[in-house]
């Protein structure tokens, strides 16, 4: 198996344990309470967030820094829709209150999905700890925003807050990866349905992108070889979209080999974590990590 099927295997099975404080109906509760609306009600089988109280959320983990600077940071998503979520936000709390009810959301529904302590939890731990004591924090703001706080201080939340920095990590790698190759946040959004098998601005709709940006976006895909006039990814399209998703890997090559054989065990404890997680509707039954899982 190559790295980079390692790397994105490692991936899949912890976005569910990571990923799931986006559908946490503790997190939602929580911020509910400092004034943000409502989980927005059921989608993909599991209870979504309220816009601004995502953004302004998962942004607290840098500071309490303008939505400019967050929109900067999430680069999948429209900075017209971020920008003013954020600036509301603000209006309502600060980012140490919103970061810390964040944190209790989240390990609150891993405890109530899991237990306090699952089987392998103290093993993934020192696990997760070897791999992120290597990571830099260099042009990757998320994970340098969540390297910047503390261990929440059990062993279930201490794995939560090193698999999101993993997470993170990942995502600020994927970034770099997509802006050297020249596209827009746009671009990839809808090269990364097709690559994943969905139907052309399905799920990057998730990013808030307008019509006038969807056409732009395409025009310039058709005119780079990258997609058809059908809206399908040509044979181009597909080895570009590709050599981006290697060059992610790539970047995740350091905490492989601080993982070293470790891996396998870290895989074979984090899967059946994932799978309780989204039996209790703590996670989309399928997520991006799945999708990229299918296409490798």
């Amino acid at each position: 198996m190559t790295s980079s099927h390692i790397s994105r295997d490692l991936a899949s099975v912890l976005e569910p344990v990571t990923g799931q404080v986006y559908f946490s109906p503790e997190c939602h509760s929580n911020y509910e309470k400092l004034g943000f609306a409502p989980s927005r009600g059921e989608f993909n089988g599991v209870m979504a967030p309220d816009g601004p109280a995502y953004f302004t959320s998962r942004g607290s983990v840098m500071g309490q820094v303008p939505g400019e600077v967050v929109a900067a940071a999430f680069s999948v998503f429209n900075p017209a829709t971020v920008i003013p979520s954020v600036a509301y936000g603000w209006s309502l709390t600060d980012a140490a209150t919103i970061c810390a009810a964040r944190d209790n959301g989240a390990i609150a529904q891993l405890v109530r999905l899991l237990g306090e302590s699952p089987d392998g939890v103290t093993t993934a731990r020192a696990i997760l700890l070897r791999a992120t004591e290597v990571l830099r924090p260099e042009g990757r703001a998320l994970f340098g925003g969540l390297r910047s706080l503390p261990l929440p201080g059990t062993e279930l939340g201490d794995v939560w807050r090193l698999g999101d920095m993993l997470r993170e990590y990942r995502g600020d790698s994927h970034t770099a990866a997509w802006i050297s190759a020249g596209l827009t946040a746009c671009e990839i959004g809808l090269m990364s349905e097709l690559y994943w098998g969905l139907p052309i601005k399905s799920y990057s709709r998730t990013r808030a992108w307008s019509e006038d940006d969807y056409s732009e976006a395409i025009e310039n895909l058709q005119r780079l070889g990258c997609i058809t006039s059908d809206g399908e990814l040509t044979p181009h399209g597909r080895d570009v979209r590709e050599q981006i998703e290697v060059n992610t890997d790539k970047q995740m090559d350091c905490v492989l080999r601080a993982i070293g054989a470790d891996v396998n065990e870290l895989i074979t404890i984090l899967k059946p974590w994932g799978a309780a997680i989204r039996a209790g509707k703590g996670y989309p039954a399928s997520g991006p990590h799945d999708l990229a899982n299918a296409a490798k």
